[in-house]
């Protein structure tokens, strides 16, 4: 495991100096995660621009969402770790709250419950929870120190469950299989084992009866529908079955940007958001895929690399955490557009049309920036 390993070091015991020799570093922006972020969204922008139909309104709203999330990307990097790490009990108690909020005075749309009306404007709580679950379990294994108790693990577990319950309540499943995704990744590199691993996947193996009862309609349809598409081509399975179309019908290089015709002749169903992947394959073919690809394995490496830099067992978890659920939620979408997994209504991160998601994902890269940038250079 990523922590067992490697040893608590006490800065607090040494002298020490902030990292701060270059401007980036004065600024707390770690320049290889954001240049790596900018190379993907300007990649994204190219896609989406094509995917609404050469529609220059959308990609002008894109822009006007990514120049908020970097604004909450730069502040998030300027707040200390040992802040985020004093308040992260009370960002878990505010979203767990705010999350029953959602299902007693929630703004419907879609047929989901899953937003809070201000008046001015309207927020998903449960995109909050995807960064007050880490927060609160990385503080949570801090506080206690390594290596799992069994009590520990059982406490996680339920802190777990609990929001992601009420986000699939709303009912928004692909919300609370991240939080799960989320959750988890604490606990696994918080040192849990691979015997614990395998009985809780045994029994959720034997759950997926009882689970299968309290699904919605849709989301049983989703099921058989990622088993057999061609069951219900005109229905259930025309999503999947065009967006295989568009990228079978790209091969090695593509049939050109704006030469989509799966997309521009609007075969393809929620092109500019959860299906975007599929305009990509289709335009820029296998090579355009791979650089994509190569984009978000960039920013995954440097996450990678602060995870495994960080100073101290709550920046280590949270990073770890925050990366690791990037790195689903790409893949997963990437995985629901090409027929390997379900569909789950998961965007693409950074390259999606929408606001809410980029806007948190963006905090969790300000968070990894500020454990990268705030950490101190050990000096005897």
């Amino acid at each position: 495991m990523l922590l067992i390993n490697t040893p608590n070091r006490n800065i607090n015991t040494h002298q020490t100096k902030p990292v701060t020799h270059s401007f980036w570093g004065f600024i707390h922006i770690d320049f290889p995660l954001l240049l790596g972020i900018l190379l993907l969204v300007c990649m994204g922008l190219f896609i989406l621009y094509s995917s609404s139909s050469s529609n220059i309104i959308v990609v002008q709203k894109q822009l006007i969402h990514l120049g908020l999330a970097m604004g909450v990307m730069f502040i998030f990097a300027q707040i200390p770790p040992i802040v985020y790490q004093r308040w992260a009990f009370w960002i878990y108690v505010v979203g767990v709250v705010l999350l029953f909020a959602v299902l007693l005075i929630g703004h419907t749309g879609k047929g989901a419950e899953r937003w809070l009306n201000l008046g001015i404007f309207r927020f998903q709580p449960s995109e909050i929870m995807k960064l007050a679950l880490p927060l609160f379990l990385a503080w949570h294994f801090h506080k206690i120190h390594l290596p799992l108790t069994t009590r520990a693990i059982t406490f996680a577990i339920v802190m777990i469950l609990f929001p992601a319950l009420l986000a699939a309540k709303q009912p928004d499943l692909s919300t609370a299989f991240l939080l799960v995704v989320a959750g988890f990744s604490v606990l696994f590199l918080a040192g849990l084992g691979w015997r614990i691993i395998t009985l809780a996947l045994g029994l959720a193996a034997l759950a997926a009866p009882i689970l299968w009862y309290f699904m919605h309609d849709y989301q049983k349809k989703r099921i058989f529908t990622f088993l057999n598409p061609e069951r219900d081509p005109l229905g259930s399975g025309y999503h999947i079955i065009q967006s295989k179309i568009a990228i079978g019908s790209g091969g090695l290089f593509g049939k050109g940007w704006l030469n989509g015709t799966q997309s521009h002749l609007h075969f393809l169903p929620e092109n500019s958001t959860d299906f975007i992947f599929a305009v990509c394959g289709e335009e820029f073919g296998f090579i355009g895929s791979l650089t994509l690809i190569i984009f978000f394995m960039i920013i995954v490496l440097r996450c990678l690399y602060i995870t495994i830099n960080a100073q101290d067992t709550f920046s280590r978890l949270l990073a770890g955490s925050l990366t690791f659920t990037f790195f689903v939620s790409f893949f997963t979408n990437m995985g629901m557009v090409t027929g390997i997994l379900p569909v789950m209504g998961l965007p693409l991160p950074l390259v999606s049309y929408g606001g809410s998601s980029m806007v948190t994902l963006m905090a969790s890269f300000g968070i990894l920036m500020s454990i990268q940038t705030h950490r101190k250079l050990l000096t005897t």
